[in-house]
């Protein structure tokens, strides 16, 4: 399965993230299929660069972007916002009657 995931670079508490398409099999730090853009939290304002047509292209093709990588296509208009990927991971509670 191929998804688009965050590869952290940087140093020491200043990281740089790049938005990649990688097989899922493959190591966090290993070696990806295509580099869609680059996010930096740290600076103000927030530096969040990604190749809208190259995303919109890998999703077309069924990738599957992770939570975190969904929510950066959602503001830069590559993706439509939508519900969770996966149900919530916590139980709820049943009430006894």
């Amino acid at each position: 399965m191929v998804k688009m995931r965050l590869l952290r670079m940087g140093d020491k508490k200043n990281p740089i993230y790049r938005v990649v398409v990688v097989d899922s099999r493959k190591a966090a730090t290993g070696e990806y299929i295509e580099c869609v853009g680059h996010y930096r939290p740290t600076c103000d304002p927030v530096e969040l660069t990604i190749d809208v047509e190259a995303a919109k292209a890998w999703i077309a093709k069924g990738v599957q972007p992770t939570e975190t990588v969904k929510n950066l296509l959602v503001k830069t208009g590559a993706m439509e916002k939508s519900e969770k990927l996966s149900p919530s991971k916590t139980k709820t509670k049943k009430s006894d009657k």
